[in-house]
């Protein structure tokens, strides 16, 4: 897996409107995973293909409607910061090596103490090695650190 990042921008929003300054990369259709943090919490990890402009309107206009009621943490945070990581090899703009990634995430802040709050889904695909230790640079580069592991 060839991945680059992240990028790192500031959030500012509230319930109904969220305020980024992205970057030009940030809004292609290559796959991305992304990590959003509150007060060096990860608060929510996601995979997606769309530009992040695109998705961003999404989690904050979902009405519920075809069963998705958007980003749980805009109910609850009014600025945060977002992490995107671009996969750069990705075969045919799969998304199956980054949600494997997605969930190791996951997993990872829940062994730290609970599952990331605003988290309502994740896609679990059998791991690697690779996917482990991407997991774990992540959680390290966007909060600054990482679970200990057993000896």
């Amino acid at each position: 897996m060839r991945i680059s990042g992240p990028e790192h921008f500031k959030l500012t929003f509230d319930a109904k409107r969220c305020d980024a300054n992205l970057s030009r990369s940030a809004n292609t259709d290559l796959p991305k995973l992304y990590v959003v943090t509150a007060n060096r919490e990860l608060i929510y990890v996601g995979v997606t293909k769309r530009p992040m402009r695109a998705r961003l309107y999404d989690g904050w206009n979902a009405n519920g409607k075809s069963g998705y009621h958007g980003y749980a943490w805009r109910h609850t945070h009014r600025q945060a910061d977002l992490y995107v990581w671009f996969q750069e090899d990705a075969p045919e703009g799969s998304l199956l090596d980054l949600e494997t990634v997605e969930a190791e995430v996951a997993f990872l802040v829940r062994s730290m103490g609970q599952w990331p709050c605003g988290q309502t889904e994740i896609h679990f695909h059998p791991s690697g090695i690779e996917h482990r230790e991407l997991a774990e640079a992540i959680v390290r580069q966007s909060i600054g650190t990482t679970p200990e592991k057993d000896p």
